[in-house]
Formats: C-alpha cells, structure tokens, sequence
C-alpha cells in the first residue's frame, strides 16, 4: 500500500488529488454536533495542500436515496473544514456536474474544494459494476491522483472508495495508514492481556466480532442492549428491556464456547431499570431503579449498568495490556444512564495498557462526556470498518489501495 508520503515525495504540486474522506458527521439541522471525523482528515489534507496539491475532498453524508436532499448536504461540513484549515474550502453543489467541474477547474495550487454528497448519485452505491464504474469514470475526470482516507467507509463497495482508485494513482492517506496499524496490534501483535469490551443496542452486529474474537480475547465484557440477549440466554429475566430472541441459540453457543476455550466473558450483574425510556432532548431526570441483572422487573428496560457492573468491569479492565472498546454500555446521552459507560472511558484512562476505541457511538460518548480523546491510545473514525477488520474480512477500500 502505498503511503502519502511516498506520495508527496513523488510531487503532488499543480496535481489535483481526489482525498475520499469520512465526513459523516452527525447534524442538528445544519449545526455539526461532533466534528471529530473533519478534524481526523485535516492532517492528509493540509499536507497536499502545503505540498501545492489543488485537493478535492469528498464524502458521504447519511443515507441520501441517490438523490439530492438538503438534510444531507455537507455545506456545513465543507465550512467546518475550511475553519479547520484556516482557510476557505471552495464548495461545488453537485458531485460530477457543472458545479463540481467549475469549482475544480478554478482551484490553484494549494486550494482546497469539497464536492457534494457522493451519494446523491445513485451510482455511488450500487450493486451493479457497470453503474458504479460509469459514475468512478466521471469522478476520475476531476482527478489526477487518489487518496484514500475515509476509514469510516472503506468497508464498503462503493464507488469513490472500491472502483476510482482503480482509475487513478493511488496512496493512503495519514488516516487510514493509522487505523491500519492500530488494527494490526489489536490482531496480529496483541499484548496480553487483552479486553474487549462491546456494548451498543443489537447484538446481532456484535455476533461476527465475537465469534473472531471468541479465539483472539482473553476477556469479553458485554453491555448495552444486547447484554440482555446474553441474560436471558442465561435464563433471567430481563423485563421489557431490549431483546433479540432470535439470537439466543447463537449467544448461548457463544457462551458455552467462551468457557470451553478459557475466554471470561463478563456480562452485567446490576443494572439501572426503568418503565420508561429517558427524554434524551430535554434530559429531564430519570426516574429508575438499581437491581440485580436476574432480578429485573418485568415492567422495566434496563439503560445502564448499576454500581456493582461498574466496578466489576473496571476491575476487569485494570490489568489489561491491550483493550478494545466498541459501544456504550447505557443509553450515554442522558446523564442519568450515562455513569456506566463514562465508568468504562476512565478504566481506561486508568489503563497502562494499550487502549483502542472503536469509533462508532464509543468514540461519540468519549467526547459527549468530555475526555480528553489525546488521553487514549487511538479513538477509530469507524466502528463498522474497525469490526468487519477485526472479524477477519477483506475490507474493499483497503483492498484498492494495495498495489
């Protein structure tokens, strides 16, 4: 895979660069609530523009129909770049057509441009080779060079991240060089002792990373929605709380394999209960109570875990040499539900060991509660990416990036 620096050792100067970034950010309208995949860009893009590269940066943004909507514009991304560059980013409001090409064709050197949202067409995503690659032709018209550093995104098969880099010279930009290297300690370097803790609503997206890990981890701490899959596999009751029942058979395999292969797979044993989901826009106070994980009320959904989970995980946690992190543990966004997943951020910090957080809600909960992210030893910009890597499959991104 060749790197940006090998790259800018080449001359990037009078070339335009197509950098494929991450700028999913989460809107509140057109206010953005955490920046923190613009700011993980602005390495790769200021160095080819100090390099006199004319850079052109483009994204996704939500789940756009392969249409234009305004809900999904990334004016507002493209404007929080700039700042971040402290400098202009010129911004075309289309992806290939008019405006895309005037805006390019007018950059000097050292000029940065964002193009539109890359899915507001269709071939963007489609499943049909001949449509996407008619679409990475028309993005490669912009282009003399390709750099890819939208790790949030190079587990998909799409257009500007599978079929452009084909098109055109390629590097990795500083981004995704990182992720990589990361993901490879968290693989094939692993310092043991080494904790995984997942959390997050569905454990039906956990399911491929467990059973990876079920052979890698030597400790697995489950919390969030899907513990309560795990606890009543385990015969609890677990109330009104999220359940996938389908998924049973499946978490008991888990668990009894976990045992068979010496894994300590580490669920709740309290948790805070509630008969009504918390008001997460005006944060009103929660009216809950803690009870043990197998004595839940059948009338309440657990949101968090209670004091003594707290504990335990952090404990669990203390002597760990790597630790890999990929989902809150309650519903973090209100502050009542947020102690257990802010317990887990400060286990962490607490670590001497390597500390990952696998992006995701995990990485957003980092910065909601106010963490210094500097203080961990790498916060990813893709939960997604970071599981399919570590469930051992081939990333298509990351595929078209080796030579």
């Amino acid at each position: 895979m060749k790197t940006i620096d090998e790259l800018l050792a080449d001359g990037v100067a009078g070339k335009r660069v197509f950098v494929r970034a991450d700028l999913n950010v989460p809107l509140d309208g057109t206010t953005i609530t955490d920046d923190g995949r613009i700011r993980a860009v602005v390495p790769t893009v200021a160095k080819l523009a100090e390099a006199g590269a004319r850079v052109i940066v483009a994204s996704h943004l939500g789940r756009p129909k392969g249409a234009p909507d305004p809900a999904f514009s990334l004016a507002p991304a493209a404007k929080r770049l700039g700042e971040l560059l402290g400098t202009e980013a010129a911004f075309a409001t289309d992806t290939v057509g008019a405006s895309a090409k005037a805006v390019v064709a007018g950059l000097a050197d050292g000029q940065v441009a964002v193009i539109e949202n890359l899915r507001f067409n269709a071939g963007e995503t489609s499943k049909d080779d001949a449509e996407r690659g008619a679409f990475a032709d028309r993005l490669a018209e912009l282009a003399d060079v390709y750099v890819g550093d939208g790790f949030g995104a190079v587990h998909r098969k799409h257009a500007s991240v599978y079929d452009l880099p084909a098109r055109l010279p390629h590097a990795a930009g500083y981004l995704i060089a990182t992720e990589v290297r990361v993901l490879k300690k968290l693989t094939e370097e692993v310092e043991r002792p080494y904790v995984v803790i997942l959390g997050g609503a569905k454990v039906s997206d956990k399911l491929g990373v467990i059973d990876a890990l079920l052979g890698k981890a030597d400790r697995i701490l489950i919390g969030g929605g899907m513990a309560y899959t795990f606890l009543k596999a385990k015969g609890y009751e677990v109330g009104i709380s999220l359940l996938q029942e389908d998924q049973i058979p499946t978490v008991t395999e888990y668990m009894e394999r976990a045992e068979k292969n010496g894994v300590e797979l580490v669920l709740p044993v309290d948790v805070l209960a509630s008969g009504e989901f918390p008001d997460l826009k005006t944060k009103a106070p929660a009216d809950y109570i803690v009870v043990d994980a197998d004595k839940i009320p059948a009338d309440k959904e657990g949101l968090d875990i209670g004091p003594k989970s707290r504990e335990l995980f952090a404990s669990k946690i203390a002597d760990a040499q790597t630790v890999f992190w990929n989902g809150p543990v309650g519903v973090f966004e209100h502050p009542d539900y947020a102690q257990g997943t802010k317990a887990v951020a400060e286990a962490l910090l607490g670590s001497k060991g390597f500390t990952v957080v696998g992006g995701g809600d995990s990485a957003a909960a980092v910065r909601t509660l106010g963490f210094d992210e500097n203080a961990f030893g790498h916060i990813s910009t893709g939960g997604g990416a970071s599981l399919e890597y570590l469930e051992g499959k081939t990333l298509p991104g990351l595929a078209a990036l080796e030579d």
